[in-house]
């Protein structure tokens, strides 16, 4: 890879996939903890809050103001550590995104009942005592926006590919994580494409500090502008609750219910690029 067009970004702490469900992770009263985009009467800005459960839900592709239950712009550090992150349950609450992620793994997955868990407890598949789950402490607010990442993007000399080069500090210690991309359509309001792994396999694990480094390799991935084009325009790094990875599949649920986003950029990137197949 030739590094003549290579382009470095600075990833931003988040707990946001879409704007619905508000968050990715939940406090213990069940309330949504939003670092992202939150919408309010004015229009939609960066900022920190808990949010309403019981906030209202529009339909797919339309806004609706969230309802604040405290502005967390503010809030001192010893604040932040009490505040405890938690899973989404199952059916993802205040959900309106028509999306099956893991389509051959898990078709029915909107069927399924779980209560919330502490991020750190998070549900596993097929767990048993014996096999020597990692223990985590406690993963506070506090905790979670200590991470910082750094991204180097990079064409390849025929500018058929593009390298991904990822550079983590303050994760969550001793943590699986896996990295998705977020392309032009995934969020489309008609027929969205389904969001998926940037790279296979797109898996690390933390350091006993929460450092770590990830690559991936895609061809083809900034087609020039079209209506089908279909360009990464994001890419978001997924704390991982349920201690796994599903091959193409970036997740059985999404969305909070065993991924939960920790870092992306902040707004849609990589329109400098154009690659060809």
């Amino acid at each position: 890879m030739s590094d003549k067009y290579g382009q470095s970004y600075q990833l931003a702490v988040t707990t946001q996939g879409p704007l619905y469900p508000p968050a990715e992770v939940m406090d213990a009263d069940g309330n949504f903890v939003v670092i992202g985009q939150i919408p309010s009467e004015t229009g939609i800005g960066w900022g920190a809050a808990i949010v309403d459960k019981d906030s209202p839900l529009p339909p797919f592709g339309q806004v609706q103001p969230y309802q604040i239950v405290q502005e967390l712009g503010g809030a001192t550090k010893e604040y932040l550590r009490d505040i405890v992150l938690h899973t989404l349950p199952l059916p993802l609450p205040l959900n309106n995104y028509p999306m099956v992620f893991s389509p051959e793994q898990h078709p029915d997955a909107a069927r399924e009942v779980r209560a919330r868990l502490p991020l750190h407890e998070g549900y596993i598949a097929d767990y048993r005592a014996a096999d020597g789950r990692r223990k985590l402490a406690p993963i506070t607010l506090a905790d979670w926006l200590r991470a910082e990442g750094e991204l180097t993007v990079t064409l390849s000399d025929d500018n058929k590919s593009a390298r991904f080069d990822f550079r983590f500090r303050r994760l969550v210690p001793h943590s699986l994580y896996t990295v998705m991309s977020l392309r032009e359509q995934d969020l489309a309001t008609n027929d969205p494409s389904r969001p998926g792994p940037l790279g296979i396999p797109n898996v690390f694990v933390t350091d006993a500090d929460g450092n770590a480094e990830y690559w991936a390799e895609l061809p083809n991935p900034f087609p020039p502008a079209a209506e089908q084009s279909n360009r990464i325009i994001n890419v978001v790094v997924l704390f991982m609750s349920s201690r796994q990875c599903y091959g193409g599949a970036i997740g059985l649920h999404g969305l909070g219910g065993d991924i939960h986003a920790h870092l992306k950029l902040r707004a849609t990137s990589f329109s400098e690029f154009i690659t060809t197949s």
